[in-house]
């Protein structure tokens, strides 16, 4: 099998006949070498046995979408997220890249990531994806201080981290992204400046920053109930986010979205498909897909490999219906996405879509938004304070 994808992968410019039809993909791949402290996402410490029938099993329900109508469309951008998708082999990733190109195409300049971890991939595993067709690259740094990569568990080094960017760029990636996590355990202002100085140096062309989340079901949560966890108040969090934001927007980021940074041209373009609400196939046990039709329509595969496996040896969807939107609930979910965003949510759009202004459908939401939630150049935009307390008034729209 061929893993040089300008050889074998025909691109395709053509833009969907069907507006709402899906041009996206997410594959999930719940792997992983260890589970981090902090983490409540789908995934298993498994065998390469298992991961290589998962492989087959993705590829058998490509095939059933294909077959189903549903993955009609060339693809603009491909997601393999996890969990570890590095985990994968390149010849298995090119292998699900070149069924979908025999089955639908790629758009040219289709954006290919993949998530990967430090600590985990050498050079020629990661020429091997770029060869496969990968193009953008999201590392899970998180921190660069070896004493918080400890206790979030994570298995990689500073060092390793600093390696892996070197590498990634010797690999021919030229779109590089990683994640940085702030309000971390014992964090102050002078250790978040060290990270993204440290993260500047290695000149990333994409960060997401996230604020540390205590979820429910994990050993953080734990430790927070024993007082074992030592995490930031308000005011050291705004700190941090205020920090990050002058820090990156000073280096020629752009703060395109609530909690993510690039450098022009380098956005995430799959996850824009998600805050503007456009159409989203997704395989793999845990994974989501959404239907732009009508009002919109959302479905699951279940976090369940056992379940994920008999369905497609049986030839069935083994997605499940989550949520079908009426008017209103589009409407909520178009601003509570779209507000998430710089470019915020264009008037004329919302009005030609549901017959009705912002103003009209939320009044009062927009009342309690005050001077934080403003129409500029037709479009309302949270400014960075209102970013802030996000979930304190987004409440109010749904």
């Amino acid at each position: 099998m061929s893993l040089i994808f300008s050889a074998t992968f025909h691109r395709i410019s053509a833009v969907c006949d069907n507006p709402a039809a899906a041009s996206s993909l997410y594959v999930h791949i719940p792997f992983c070498s260890s589970k981090c402290l902090y983490c409540d996402f789908f995934s298993r410490v498994v065998s390469r046995e298992q991961r290589d029938e998962y492989v087959g099993l993705l590829g058998r329900h490509l095939e059933l979408l294909h077959l189903s109508g549903d993955l009609t469309q060339p693809l603009e951008t491909v997601f393999f997220g996890g969990g570890t998708p590095s985990l994968l082999r390149p010849e298995q990733v090119a292998s699900l890249l070149e069924r979908l190109n025999t089955m639908v195409g790629l758009a040219e300049n289709a954006e290919i990531s993949l998530e990967a971890n430090p600590g985990k991939v050498d050079l020629q595993r990661l020429r091997g994806y770029r060869q496969a067709g990968v193009n953008r690259l999201s590392l899970g740094v998180q921190t660069l201080q070896d004493d918080a990569l400890r206790q979030l568990g994570r298995g990689h080094t500073r060092c390793q981290a600093e390696e892996f960017f070197d590498r990634g760029r010797q690999a021919g990636f030229d779109n590089l992204g990683c994640d940085l996590m702030f309000g971390l355990p014992g964090q102050t202002p002078d250790l978040l400046l060290q990270d993204l100085e440290g993260l500047l140096r290695l000149q990333p062309d994409h960060l997401s920053c996230y604020g540390l989340t205590v979820e429910p079901g994990t050993p953080f949560a734990g430790q927070q109930r024993r007082g074992q966890l030592d995490l930031p108040g308000e005011e050291l969090f705004r700190t941090f986010y205020l920090m990050i934001h002058e820090e990156l927007t000073g280096a020629g980021f752009e703060h395109y979205e609530i909690s993510n940074y690039a450098r022009p041209g380098r956005l995430c373009r799959h996850n824009m498909t998600y805050w503007q609400r456009r159409g989203c196939h997704g395989v793999g046990a845990g994974a989501h897909a959404f239907c732009a039709s009508g009002y919109g329509r959302r479905r699951w595969i279940p976090a369940d490999l056992r379940r994920y496996r008999r369905f497609l040896q049986q030839g069935r969807d083994p997605a499940a219906r989550l949520e079908s939107f009426d008017r209103l609930g589009a409407m909520a979910e178009t601003l509570y996405l779209g507000l998430r965003c710089r470019q915020g949510v264009c008037e004329n759009g919302f009005r030609e879509r549901f017959d009705v202004t912002v103003a009209e459908a939320f009044p009062e939401a927009l009342k309690h938004c005050g001077a934080r939630l403003r129409k500029q150049q037709g479009c309302w935009r949270f400014d960075l304070e209102g970013w802030l307390l996000y979930d304190h008034f987004i409440v109010n729209f749904l």
